[in-house]
């Protein structure tokens, strides 16, 4: 029916074929990998108009008439990739101390610019969870306004925190802390459940909270439990009956186990996991981002003066857990999303998390790129929308010249990135 009217259209106006020519665009591929699950498809062509694929047909058939052919004929094609964890508006080694400098005007430039960074690596979807307080906000929507090449973004904002705790300001003057403020601490369940509250009314796409001490903060208050058991229980049943996912940050063991059982939808890091927080995990269905690559980042950066020494001694008390969360946690039956924590290594080495989690957490390297298109599409409740190569959803296309779901490593080595119809230049 759609062939028969293009043909009627293309007859009966010369500018209305012009029109449907430039709206058109057919990608030529050697494989298809239409879902990281299920068996690549061979030579086939992708048709995507209005930003959409429209069709995904086999290399011979016919390719409507004046469209735009893009030729990827020896790559193959995937679903863009998503990451669940990023921090778009802070590169990383800045010091502690431009927090009480720059402006939040400043962290919005740095979150454009590496925006494109990120969608050029391949990552068409990624879910920021921690920026000021409306920075990552307006980088998200001048995306989607179309003013700025990037990937789609759901953004938390500053992430809850416990007062003196990880997520609060520290490591300055009080009256210092007391200017930089967020307004994104709170202490019992009722004053919790108004700070998701306020986190909904600015705009957050999902909520954030940091179940347990972290390790870049410039505080040594430990790496477990944070928050109380009923603070973590207000946090997700607010932000539930709001339609918000919650992901709390949790490195610790019982922080891990106490937000698990507080119903969270993801724990980000999840560095000590063990059996208990494991089981809680999968028992409430929640997700693992387990965010391998600060692990190596940290690392490289030891010894040499980017970190006082709170964050250093940190740094080294969890060197030893990598992968071990991922381990413990498919042991266990949860089920594993990807995620990198971008920012706290450069912007664009994202993909380099799919070789460490198949070296460290033994994955397999197609259970990396489910984790990294269904899997994080499910977590971020995207499933409609992307996550697979199919008619009716949005064009997250990328390129690689080797198969990602046999060679973990090409998901480092993205050639050609289209997001939402739109290519990557």
């Amino acid at each position: 029916m759609r062939t028969t009217l293009i043909a009627a259209l293309l007859l009966a106006s010369p500018a209305a074929a012009e029109t449907i020519a430039k709206d058109i665009i057919a990608i030529r591929a050697a494989r298809v990998i239409t879902d990281a699950a299920k068996p690549a498809l061979g030579p086939s062509t992708i048709i995507v108009s209005n930003g959409r694929i429209t069709a995904i047909q086999p290399a011979s058939a016919t390719i409507p008439a004046g469209a735009r052919i893009i030729d990827q004929s020896t790559r193959t094609l995937a679903p863009g990739l998503i990451d669940a964890h990023v921090h778009l508006t802070g590169d990383p080694g800045t010091p502690f101390w431009r927090e009480a400098v720059d402006t939040p005007e400043l962290s919005v430039a740095y979150g454009l610019k590496n925006a494109r960074i990120t969608a050029k690596a391949g990552f068409t979807t990624v879910r920021d969870l921690g920026s000021a307080k409306a920075a990552g906000f307006a980088v998200r929507d001048a995306i989607n306004a179309g003013l700025f090449p990037g990937p789609r973004i759901l953004a938390a904002g500053p992430a809850l925190s416990i007062v003196g705790g990880h997520g609060d300001v520290s490591g300055f003057a009080q009256l210092v802390n007391d200017a930089l403020d967020q307004g994104n601490t709170c202490t019992g369940p009722v004053e919790c459940a108004a700070r998701v509250r306020e986190a909904s009314q600015r705009g957050a796409d999902v909520i954030k909270f940091t179940a347990t001490g972290g390790v870049l903060s410039q505080q040594g208050r430990g790496l477990d439990q944070h928050f109380t058991d009923e603070e973590m229980r207000a946090i997700v049943a607010t932000a539930h009956s709001l339609g918000l996912k919650v992901a709390a940050h949790a490195h610790g063991p019982r922080g891990i186990e106490a937000a698990a059982h507080a119903g969270v939808d993801s724990i980000e890091h999840g560095s000590f996991t063990d059996e208990a927080g494991a089981r809680a995990l999968a028992a409430t269905k929640g997700w693992l981002v387990p965010t391998l690559l600060p692990f190596r980042a940290t690392a490289e950066r030891l010894g040499t003066g980017a970190y006082t020494p709170v964050v250093e001694a940190k740094v080294r008390a969890i060197l030893e857990r990598r992968g071990k969360q991922i381990i413990a946690a498919r042991a266990a039956g949860a089920r594993i999303a990807f995620g990198t924590d971008a920012g706290v290594f450069e912007h664009g080495r994202n993909g380099q998390e799919a070789a460490d989690m198949v070296e460290f957490g033994g994955m397999t390297p197609r259970e990396v790129l489910i984790s990294a298109t269904t899997g994080a599409a499910d977590l971020l409740g995207l499933s409609s929308e992307t996550g697979t190569l199919e008619p009716g959803k949005a064009a997250d296309i990328i390129a690689t010249d080797g198969d990602p779901a046999t060679d973990a490593r090409e998901l480092a080595k993205v050639k050609w990135v289209m997001t939402r119809g739109k290519v990557v230049e």
